[in-house]
This record gives C-alpha cells, structure tokens and sequence, in this order.
C-alpha cells in the first residue's frame, strides 16, 4: 500500500459556527450531509452509505471550533491519518470558512476533492447557505 498523502481544502460557509459545528460533530447533523446515517457510541461513530459501514473514532473535539476522526481501518493499521473539519472565523470580516484535512493515496487525491466537494456542497443545502 503506498503512503497517503495530506491535502487541505478551504469551503467559505455563510452560517454561524455555532450551527456548523452541530453539523460536523453529531451522529443526527452528520447524517444529513455526510452519510445516509451515523450512530454513535461514546468516540466510535458508524457512518453508512448505500449499505456500507465505515466506522472511524472522534480523536478530538474542540466545542464550537473543530472534529477530527480516524477511520478505524487506518487505527488498526498503526497508521496515523485522520481527517479533520475545522472551522475558521476571520476576525476582520467575519467570513466563516470550514478547513478540511485528509489523507488519500497520490492517485485518489483528486476523487477525494471531488468527494468532499460534493459533501460540503450537500451541508450547504442543509444549512440554506450559497
């Protein structure tokens, strides 16, 4: 298997980060946008898409400010890949962004943009933002 690689991706959101931050850290918010559904027991969440189940464990939390998880397959491979959603306030203007932070293979790089793409483009429907 080769190495993953870190991409980061900036998404400007017109919503509060207090809103945001429900979406992107409960089993209920993230299965709005991010999978068909998640549960959640205690830092194990389970998403599930089409049937598929993923599980990955919340590595942190910081209320109101940012999650990061860890896929499960990558935790008992000793790797040490996350993916991180973070939202960030410019203090000036008020622009709320949210920052992603993940891993992919050099080859899926692109896909995965896609794929976050497609997911924040879903999270702003949610959230009635353009």
């Amino acid at each position: 298997m080769d190495d993953k690689v870190k991409y980061e991706m900036e998404f400007v959101i017109q919503a509060s980060p207090g809103l945001i931050y429900t979406y992107i850290s409960t089993p209920s918010g993230l299965s709005e946008w991010f999978a068909d559904n998640v549960n959640s027991r205690g830092e194990l969440f389970t998403f599930i898409w089409d049937g598929s189940e993923e599980q990955a464990k919340l590595l942190t939390k910081k209320n109101g400010e940012r999650v990061k998880y860890r896929w499960l397959e990558d935790d008992e491979d000793g790797a040490s890949y996350f993916f991180e959603i973070r939202i960030q306030v410019d203090e000036i203007t008020k622009d709320v962004a949210l920052m992603i932070t993940d891993f992919a293979e050099e080859d899926e790089i692109e896909e995965a943009k896609m794929l976050w793409d497609n997911q924040i483009s879903s999270l702003k429907q949610v959230l009635g933002s353009r």
